[in-house]
């Protein structure tokens, strides 16, 4: 893999994917502090911070303020695939919920109820 045109912080949301993919990190797995991070790839803590913030955004980890960050549950469903896929199960869920309230909702307008 070419990193030349890679961000750093993509460098170490790619890695990790991969660890998680390879089932090096598996559910529960805690990631290496934000410090140890920033050494391994060489980068600043606010790089590794955005990584984190990334693999957050995506499904894959969680971070618990004074504990660390933990790779999720639902991590390795959620490897690869398409955007929709690449969501865990609960956001999933919860968007489908979305979905059938505002379906709802709609209905109820139309009826004149509001």
């Amino acid at each position: 893999m070419s990193t030349e045109a890679t961000q750093p912080y993509q460098r170490i949301v790619l890695d990790v994917r991969e660890k998680i993919h390879s089932g090096l990190f598996t559910a529960g797995t805690k990631l290496p502090s934000t410090r140890e991070l920033a050494e391994t790839y060489a980068v600043a803590p606010g790089t590794v911070q955005r990584a984190l913030a990334e693999l957050r955004t995506a499904g894959l980890i969680y971070s618990h303020q004074g504990l660390g960050s933990f790779v999720t549950d639902s991590a390795s469903e959620t490897v690869g695939g398409n955007a929709e896929d690449g969501l865990p199960s609960a956001v999933r869920a919860l968007q489908e919920q979305v979905r059938d309230l505002t379906a709802r909702i709609e209905r109820i307008e139309k009826r004149g109820g509001a």
